[in-house]
């Protein structure tokens, strides 16, 4: 373990915090606006729900052509380029206007910047420069992400008591432009790193490039794919609708601060487990059942409503995020290589994102209509359960 940390350490930090701003981005951060925001355009849960959704959709199918770029570019260049999008999305909301239209470009450059851009870049570059610990790697960059939904909402509810939504939005763009300099400083070496992974591939003989074209027509993606559909479909929903879900189950909102932080924690444990396993074991073969603790929370959120049910969804629903973490980051390396890695993730991640816009605007429609908890669970089973099945139906080795 002491190899692994010590072997590119600022990279290793790189990834971790990256991953960590990119959550001014994330359904986590957005949602704890989502009351003001609703009130602010007089919009119900579905009405919210679907702007969001359009902004998540456009940016997912922007993002795939955007995010090849990581492969092409510096990463130092690629990083400067997307803290600064995010910063002005996140300033965006210090000028807010009661236009729907400028609702929908903040929310748009969130996703593609914060949710795509930043998240992406370190899951990533983890990938791609780790060969030996990839899981390893992966799991510290997603940490930034873990410790974001740890941190960033017991500190904004104690923002809340003396600034306005408007205020926290732009000191979050603030914080992201004085991370800049710091990025300059930990990836100050990185045309070396990039020269030493070029003559490694070339020692490998690994020269196949993979285009987007074809991936989509590699039969092997579309048996993995839907795995990697259904983690930010349901969990999107469920985080987005979190107020909702809190309200129908009895569980006050003074749980939702408690309930991040034993996301969090489990969140991490999750992935201190999936690293190191994911290095020692056949990914593809053990990937179908990366998404079991997920399938176990949506059963215990639609069946109990006590305390207890509510610390063990929380529970498993963290576990999960962070398990499946390295597994998937993991998994698309295998198939498709490193230095395809950025253009088969840029895929990915929009996939990721697609879906991660449809379940806001899905699930609010179905709260608005009355079906709220039923709906939540049965479409969120029947996704994990056809998931898993088609890896195992259609071997791959």
């Amino acid at each position: 373990m002491k190899r692994f940390f010590f072997h590119d350490p600022y990279l290793l930090i790189y990834g971790f915090v990256i991953v960590f701003f990119g959550s001014y981005g994330q359904t986590f951060y957005i949602a704890l606006f989502n009351e003001d925001i609703r009130n602010f355009y007089n919009l119900t849960d579905g009405q919210f729900g679907f702007v969001y959704a359009v902004a998540t959709l456009v940016s997912s199918f922007l993002f795939i052509n955007f995010a090849k770029l990581i492969d092409k570019i510096e990463l130092r260049i690629y990083s400067t380029l997307i803290i600064i999008g995010l910063a002005l999305a996140c300033i965006g909301f210090n000028f807010i206007f009661d236009n729907i239209i400028h609702l929908f470009i903040i929310l748009f450059l969130l996703r593609f910047f914060g949710q795509g851009a930043m998240t992406h870049a370190g899951s990533t570059s983890m990938a791609r420069y780790f060969s030996v610990d990839r899981g390893k790697a992966i799991s510290v960059a997603t940490l930034g992400g873990m410790l974001g939904i740890m941190l960033i909402p017991k500190l904004v509810v104690s923002l809340q008591t003396f600034l306005d939504f408007k205020s926290i939005w732009f000191y979050s763009a603030l914080s992201l432009l004085l991370l800049i300099p710091l990025m300059s400083i930990l990836l100050f070496d990185q045309k070396k790193r990039d020269l030493t992974l070029l003559k490694k591939i070339k020692n490998q003989q690994v020269h196949k490039h993979w285009t987007i074209t074809q991936i989509l027509t590699d039969r092997i993606f579309f048996i993995y794919f839907p795995l990697a559909l259904s983690s930010p479909f349901i969990g999107t929903g469920l985080i987005f609708h979190q107020i909702f879900i809190f309200d129908s189950k009895g569980w006050s909102i003074e749980m939702l601060g408690d309930g991040y932080l034993i996301f969090g924690l489990c969140s991490i444990i999750g992935l201190i487990i999936g690293g190191p396993l994911i290095d020692k074991i056949n990914t593809k073969r053990a990937i179908p059942f990366v998404l079991a603790p997920l399938l176990i929370s949506v059963f215990i959120l639609f069946f109990f409503n006590n305390y207890f049910a509510f610390v063990i969804y929380m529970s498993l629903f963290g576990f999960n995020l962070g398990l499946s973490a390295p597994f998937m980051g993991s998994l698309w390396a295998e198939i498709y290589g490193v230095k395809s890695i950025g253009t088969a993730k840029a895929l990915l991640h929009g996939v990721g994102v697609f879906a991660s816009a449809l379940s806001p605007v899905i699930f609010g429609y179905a709260i608005d209509w009355g079906f709220g908890i039923v709906a939540i669970f049965l479409i969120s089973s029947i996704m994990i359960i056809v998931s898993a099945v088609l890896p195992i139906v259609y071997k791959h080795e």
